[in-house]
């Protein structure tokens, strides 16, 4: 990728609002298992959402997936919500924001771009629990969580801020992750 090409790249992240990104290299992203089980037990919507365990590949199938490319922009999206109830409107929205980011890449030639969201899509007020029933499954996209990656480590290896939350008073340090190709 030529120094003009990146220069283009994220001028369109910071046309839609991301000011904080770092390239990474995707083969550095490893899913790992223990990241799936706190799903299995720890997430009482196990199962229910489309784009979550078990309605994704399998790890193997993760770890080929990223191997299969050479860049990538983690972006760091910190939000603090007035209440527990706006976490809703605002995934939405930043999840919309981030899926006309991974278009508008596409559409510049980068036809394997494939964005991750920073949050659970909630983009239907109420999800099918399997991708078959998706109202919106060309726009459903899953977190880097749903593909096992642990982004407690990946965030600090690059210098991110993150930290478990106590309540809903504490600012978010969400992560997403736009492949490049």
């Amino acid at each position: 990728m030529t120094k003009t090409t990146v220069a283009g790249i994220e001028k369109m992240v910071k046309a839609h609002g991301i000011d904080d990104f770092k390239w990474i290299s995707p083969k550095s992203i490893i899913p790992r298992r223990w990241v799936r089980t706190k799903c299995l037990y720890g997430c009482r919507r196990y199962g229910q959402k489309a784009c979550c365990p078990p309605e994704v590949p399998s790890l193997a199938e993760c770890r080929e997936f990223f191997r299969e490319f050479r860049r990538g922009l983690l972006f760091h999206i910190a939000k603090k919500l007035e209440s527990p109830g706006m976490r809703f409107t605002w995934a939405r929205e930043v999840n919309k924001q981030v899926l006309a980011l991974e278009r508008e890449v596409f559409l510049s030639g980068f036809y394997k771009a494939f964005v991750f969201n920073p949050s659970t899509c909630y983009l239907c007020d109420s999800c099918q629990s399997s991708k078959r029933e998706c109202h919106f499954p060309f726009l459903a996209r899953p977190t880097l969580e749903a593909f096992g990656v642990d982004v407690y480590a990946t965030a600090r290896k690059m210098g991110y801020p993150i930290q478990v939350l106590r309540g809903y008073e504490e600012e978010m340090n969400r992560y997403g992750l736009l492949l490049i190709e």
